[in-house]
């Protein structure tokens, strides 16, 4: 006896339909599993035998061959358990019913419950792509499944429940959807109010707010240098809902996404220690290919405190940071993850931290400093637009009382930055002015005459690569949109420039 079913399978962040054929044949008892699946998959022959007999089923002592095709395509995880032991039951004709335009997703404990699976979202939208009408899968999965419309969510608890439901004995109800989204407005994070002084570098936040720019900081201990890069998270705009879509998919197929949480709706911070692997900051890994810290980070904010301790393994970031994407290659093939990210990073001037501080003696030689600061890269250093100096925060204005501008008020300049951002570019690739290449930068960021003069001198002085020379273009153009002006004008060239360094390495 042959019998047919669907599940997915999730191939980077794209869903693969996958064909499960299960065939039982005479002869001696054995149980195959085919199609090029990892080891997950293989040992989803004992867990579909445990299950079915703990269900009150029958396990046929035949020769049982499990298929998933396309065989071609390597298979990893769990999550073809359901459809293996629903295939098997079809087969052997213990239940009957039409599951032609159905797919079976999840994993299965020995006593035949359905456990969590990674991916669910990508793999139910690849599902409606290829007209499945109802997807079967865990419980507590299913609010995630309901993000994509048009289908038919039946949660399921135990494999004995799907048994009756196909049968007809004992119907499971449908997932109803909650309401429709809402954008989370609530603020993430450290206020702004609550950072003592420091105004320069709240400015400079703001503008890398409001263009999705990247920022590094440099300055002594205890400055505020991470409690102002977790206060950025307060005045970014909130996400809508195909940002939500796209963040919740990469902490789905992760693994990462909270049980009670089946749509991200505030924008990621990630922070990796500076101990973090290659793969843990790209992606990668052994066996199932998993997105990195700069993926999980898409369409929020990547920080990395005490910058020049990761080491060579910064210079990875030099392709996301101007593609917005980080491609893998292995031997099997490429995956691409979106790693459009904000990077925001923190460091002190040398390794006792006090180098040029007003108070206290820096304890470093001149060598010692320089190989320090050495060991980030003038090429990263170069793709990043804001530079800015965080000086130690005197006596008087931390005991001061007076509170700061808050993060509401500051972020409402943010959001209206962006939106005129986002008129700015409709129909085209971009969305902020982070994102302009060449051909927009000459449309958008056109300078008069006092520009002109005053641009061509901070090419010379600050010996300006052409790349440094667009990123200046791209930041005068968002302090313009906080201006809420429609030309570059001298003023916000001016404060762009100052944003650079004074000496790329």
């Amino acid at each position: 006896m042959l019998a047919k079913v669907y599940s997915c399978a999730v191939i980077g962040l794209e869903g693969v339909l996958v064909e499960v054929e299960v065939d039982i044949a005479q002869g001696l008892p054995a149980f195959t599993v085919v199609g090029l699946g990892d080891t997950a998959v293989q040992e989803s022959r004992e867990r579909v035998r445990a299950a079915v007999r703990n269900s009150g089923l029958s396990f046929p002592m035949k020769r049982l061959t499990a298929n998933l095709a396309p065989a071609d395509l390597r298979k990893a995880g769990p999550a073809y358990d359901l459809p293996i032991a629903v295939g098997l039951l079809l087969a052997s004709e213990q239940v009957y019913g039409d599951t032609s335009q159905a797919a079976f997703i999840g994993e299965l404990g020995l006593d035949g419950t359905l456990r969590h699976t990674d991916g669910v979202l990508p793999m139910v939208a690849v599902a409606r792509a290829h007209g499945i009408t109802t997807i079967y899968l865990p419980y507590e999965d299913a609010a995630e499944a309901a993000l994509v419309d048009g289908l038919t969510i039946v949660p399921v608890r135990t494999l004995a429940d799907l048994a009756a439901h196909i049968c007809g004995e004992r119907r499971l109800q449908p997932f109803l959807a909650e309401a429709s989204f809402e954008v989370d407005t609530s603020i993430q994070g450290v206020d702004f109010c609550e950072v003592r002084g420091q105004e320069h570098v709240k400015r400079a936040l703001e503008v890398a707010a409001a263009g999705a720019h990247n920022m590094a900081m440099s300055g002594t201990p205890g400055s505020g240098k991470t409690m102002m890069a977790r206060a950025l998270l307060s005045i970014l705009p909130p996400l809508n809902l195909d940002e939500s879509l796209e963040v919740t998919k990469i902490y789905s197929v992760a693994g990462q996404l909270p049980k009670d949480t089946p749509l991200v709706r505030q924008r990621p911070f990630c922070a990796p220690h500076h101990t973090t692997s290659l793969p843990g900051l790209v992606g990668g890994g052994a066996g199932r290919v998993r997105p990195g810290m700069i993926s999980l980070a898409h369409r929020g904010v990547l920080f990395l405190d005490e910058l020049p301790e990761f080491g060579p393994k910064l210079e990875v970031l030099r392709q996301p940071l101007e593609d917005r994407t980080v491609t893998l290659s292995r031997a099997v093939g490429s995956i691409t993850y979106p790693a459009s990210f904000m990077l925001v990073t923190a460091q002190n001037p040398c390794p006792c931290g006090w180098h040029g501080d007003s108070e206290r003696q820096c304890t470093c030689s001149p060598s010692l400093v320089t190989r320090y600061q050495k060991k980030v890269s003038g090429p990263l250093l170069d793709r990043i637009d804001i530079h800015a100096d965080v000086p130690r925060v005197h006596y008087e204005k931390l005991s001061s009382d007076r509170l700061g501008e808050p993060s509401v008020v500051i972020r409402e300049r943010v959001i209206a930055a962006r939106q005129r951002q986002a008129e700015r570019f409709r129909g085209t690739r971009c969305i902020t002015n982070a994102d302009m290449g060449p051909a927009e930068i000459r449309q958008y960021c056109q300078l008069d005459n006092a520009g002109q003069s005053l641009m061509k001198a901070a090419v010379r002085q600050l010996q300006l690569s052409a790349r440094g020379y667009h990123r200046v273009l791209k930041l005068a153009r968002t302090i313009a949109d906080l201006a809420g002006s429609a030309a570059i004008g001298p003023a916000h060239l001016a404060e762009a420039i100052q944003y650079r360094p004074r000496r790329v390495e």
